[in-house]
């Protein structure tokens, strides 16, 4: 078990209607539910009101009669929860997604590259913001429990680490209904014991606990109060895909908004691949209309893509693709590009001039003059940071949707 705070639990705040907030900007700031008979999420202005997750409709707008109630964008909510664990993968290769909005992240190996846990934690949250536009919460601790508990404590949009010396400190005063694996019956059960906090959890003595209780959930309970948790974040396979996406509110369809947004898109991307040492072979592409509706369309070529101009290019005629066969939709809200069919790519192997130059093949004589171009502009940022290099088309566009100083971390991988 690492002997710092060094597992991380990261987890999207109120993330249902949070989305919605997003897509919906008029409904910032208000009390918001979706759902209808049921409450399935509330926002944060409903939740001081009293409205929760599993409540009845009526109930709802009983407890808060300014309540909005919103039928929910569920392809949009796996979209946006995708596009957030990207961004903890971009920190650590050891993210344990647990649910679609939260994640535990080991990050022993990534503090000599990023800094301590607290700088970690706040640019988490700030490329989260940024990047998606949604807000999350972070704990840090030196075991999966704690750090979970710590996002708790840390809600709404903020960070809590907590350090060995100071674990039954913290741990102490917090409601039993913390612990991993307390319900309302089993919280009932030891309030009618006298059993409130944590602290006086852990002061039980282990056998009232197991006959309360039962001897298995007595012990295990016993275990987590005193911060006794031995779980280890498993990391699944390399992942199937990398991808980033934008949103940007309601603009006119124009060749320069294309162009920047690809462009940001397609740096962030080929970035993480190359970072992956790594291409792919499918590129697809996202395009959400004002009206809320999205479309995909991908290309599968014969040949791994990781270089950012030959991935701008081919997700500009693929995002064209998509506008023709929608000609009356004149303005969009968001683009995306993700690159799948994932193959190694740790050096190039140059062709002989025996073939046409094209640029999609990363061996020609274009696509070898941009791979080097890439790898210079890697070197460079890596030591001076992102903001120091890059195309004049992308860092003089004038639609650029977020500050390249928060996504300074973005092709390192671990």
């Amino acid at each position: 078990m690492p002997a710092g705070a060094t597992i991380l639990h990261a987890d999207l705040d109120a993330f249902y209607a949070s989305v919605e907030q997003l897509l919906h900007p008029e409904l910032r700031g208000r009390p918001i539910a979706v759902g209808g008979g049921v409450v399935l999420a509330a926002s944060y202005e409903a939740k001081r009101f009293g409205v929760q997750g599993g409540m009845s409709g009526w109930r709802a707008k009983r407890q808060c009669p300014d309540l909005t109630f919103v039928t929910g964008h569920f392809s949009e909510y796996q979209q946006l929860a995708d596009d957030v664990m990207a961004i903890l993968g971009d920190f650590t290769p050891f993210v344990e997604r647990i649910s679609i909005d939260e994640a535990f992240l080991d990050v022993t190996g990534s503090v000599h590259l990023f800094g301590s846990v607290e700088v970690i934690c706040e640019r988490i949250r700030c490329r989260v913001r940024t990047e998606v536009g949604l807000p999350i919460s972070v704990g840090a601790a030196r075991t999966k429990h704690l750090a979970k508990i710590a996002s708790q404590a840390a809600k709404p949009d903020g960070f809590v680490v907590v350090q060995p010396a100071d674990e039954r400190t913290f741990l102490a005063p917090l409601p039993v209904g913390l612990v991993w694996g307390i319900g309302p019956v089993t919280r009932q059960r030891l309030s009618e014991r006298g059993i409130h906090s944590i602290g006086q959890l852990a002061a039980s003595p282990d056998g009232a606990l197991q006959s309360l209780l039962g001897r298995a959930l007595g012990a295990k309970l016993v275990a987590l109060a005193a911060n006794d948790d031995q779980r280890r974040v498993h990391a699944p396979g390399r992942a199937g895909s990398v991808g980033a996406q934008s949103a940007f509110g309601r603009r006119d369809v124009t060749p320069e908004l294309i162009r920047s947004v690809l462009g940001h898109l397609a740096d962030r991307v080929a970035g993480r691949l190359r970072a992956k040492r790594c291409a792919g072979r499918t590129v697809t592409v996202r395009v959400r209309f004002a009206s809320m509706r999205a479309v995909t369309r991908s290309h599968t070529g014969a040949y791994a893509v990781a270089t950012t101009l030959t991935l701008t290019e081919i997700a500009e005629r693929l995002v064209y693709r998509a506008l023709s066969d929608h000609p009356d939709q004149y303005q969009i809200s968001l683009l995306g590009i993700s690159v799948s069919n994932l193959a190694d790519q740790p050096v190039l192997q140059l062709e002989l001039p025996l073939l046409p130059d094209e640029a999609e093949r990363p061996g020609s004589r274009t696509g070898s003059a941009r791979w080097a171009v890439d790898h210079s502009i890697d070197a460079v940022r890596q030591r001076f940071g992102r903001s120091a290099v890059g195309y004049a088309s992308v860092v003089l566009a004038e639609h650029r949707s977020v500050s390249d100083e928060f996504r300074e971390l973005a092709e390192h991988e671990l």
